[in-house]
């Protein structure tokens, strides 16, 4: 990781109409991520709200952010705040929702497509690089011939939601696990859990 820091952006859409919605568990856990730290998010000139602080004390730097973009234009503010930290695209980490894997379980990786995500395409495309790192959320598939699109607009059912707050929990574990620890022993440890 850079030495000015690490920038962690959780995906979402913005407004209260999205705020619960399987497509926000990316901006759900930099909020756990912002209160471990101690910080507020502020509207920042980059077309996101921020929050600055440290991992631990003397621990290293970390700028949350969550783009206030809907979630297919998360790349403009993701590149911008690059530029105004100075931060190469292996200083970012993206948490986001992922159908793909099953709902509560957490994955990470640095690189590769997009699976078809809408915010991660617009970032790739934004920063001109897949080779950032990623927290995997596993959100599960809907019902039925449900569509994609359809179900990640939809909120975490009751029964999702007794657990989701764990979930959320261990999403936000990672992802400073992999500014801690690196990509690897992430891995490891996550990638073993059901």
């Amino acid at each position: 990781m850079s030495t000015h820091g690490t920038l962690i952006v959780g995906l979402g859409n913005s407004g209260p109409t999205y705020a619960g919605n399987r497509h926000n568990v990316g901006a759900m856990v930099l909020d756990v991520l912002a209160g471990r730290i101690g910080e507020r998010f502020r509207s920042h000139k980059a077309g996101a709200d921020v929050a600055e602080g440290r991992a631990a004390i003397g621990g290293a730097r970390l700028i949350l952010a969550k783009p206030r973009s809907y979630m297919n234009l998360s790349g403009g503010p993701v590149a911008a705040l690059l530029r105004f930290y100075t931060l190469p695209a292996e200083s970012l980490i993206v948490v986001h929702d992922d159908l793909d894997i099953p709902y509560g379980a957490v994955r990470v990786k640095q690189g590769g497509g997009e699976g078809g995500h809408n915010g991660l395409r617009s970032i790739s495309s934004a920063i001109g690089s897949r080779n950032y790192l990623r927290v995997r959320v596993g959100i599960g598939r809907g019902p039925g011939r449900m569509s994609p699109a359809e179900f990640v607009l939809h909120d975490f059912s009751s029964g999702e939601r007794a657990d989701l707050a764990v979930g959320l929990e261990d999403a936000a574990d990672a992802a400073l696990m992999l500014v801690t620890d690196g990509l690897t022993a992430t891995q490891n440890r996550w990638h073993g859990a059901p």
